[in-house]
């Protein structure tokens, strides 16, 4: 089974948006959770690229299960390329591993991989003309790759994927375990996309060389990141919904960062 998800740029920063009406504003790379979205009877049409988070991590902590049915999901995402536009790729209904997550579910990794894998499977057989990026999901290292080796099992090339997602490591950033995790799927080939890294993890990874991928190699070829607007609500107030500061917090980041990435 391969992903039918369009080729990225070189690199890409997501910038990740609380407003669906961002996209007729701005042609930079929006990141925007399925929830905003499915809320809105008329759908801005996009200047730009963007993707869909599917709300994993909200339907878990809150609900301690998906509460959105597999055909739910499909139809939105359906309604979301056709009206929106301009759709790099939609996550999966994945299960991601954190500790305090796994406590809602009561369920072990083992049987997050699982779900997740099933839930690629299934959106991929529902509608093969979306762009779903397939998600490893895991905590220790090994983990990752037991994930990998279950795709593997499945049908699933995961070096055939134009992205795949590389979830619970956000909140571990700005150590170097997540780092070196990346570098090793790199070299695996895999084009991953790293979900909420932002300035200390990006940077680090620039300092390794694995940002953006050639059309035949591995590497991180893309991230995204909300914390623009958590750094406004401590430091700027009212300025938590503003695109102008979202926009300018994103242009310091990309300086942070090689002359390729996408802008």
């Amino acid at each position: 089974m391969r992903a039918q998800v369009t080729a990225p740029e070189p690199f890409r920063f997501y910038l990740g948006a609380h407003h669906p009406s961002w996209l007729a504003q701005t042609d930079v790379p929006l990141f925007l959770s399925r929830a905003r979205l499915a809320r809105r009877k008329r759908l801005p049409r996009a200047l730009g690229p963007w993707a869909l988070d599917s709300g994993g991590f909200s339907e878990l902590n809150k609900h301690g299960a998906w509460t959105v049915e597999p055909a739910t999901y499909v139809a939105e995402v359906r309604r979301f390329a056709r009206d929106v536009g301009g759709l790099a790729w939609a996550a999966i209904q994945d299960w991601m591993c954190e500790p305090d997550v796994r406590r809602k579910t009561g369920l072990s990794v083992a049987e997050h991989q699982r779900r997740t894998v099933d839930s690629y499977v299934q959106l991929c057989s529902l509608a093969p003309e979306l762009p779903w990026a397939p998600v490893l999901q895991g905590w220790t290292p090994g983990e990752y790759w037991d994930h990998v080796e279950l795709y593997q099992r499945r049908g699933v090339r995961l070096t055939d994927a134009p992205v795949v997602g590389i979830g619970s490591i956000c909140r571990r950033q700005a150590h170097l375990r997540p780092v070196l995790l990346l570098e090793d799927l790199v070299r695996a080939g895999l084009r991953v996309h790293a979900f909420g890294f932002k300035r200390s993890g990006l940077r680090m990874l620039h300092e390794t060389g694995e940002l953006g991928a050639a059309a035949d190699a591995g590497g991180v070829v893309s991230a995204d990141s909300m914390a623009w607007s958590y750094r406004a609500r401590r430091e700027r107030r009212g300025q938590q919904n503003s695109l102008g500061y979202a926009l300018e917090w994103r242009a310091e980041l990309l300086d942070l960062l090689p002359g390729d990435v996408a802008a």
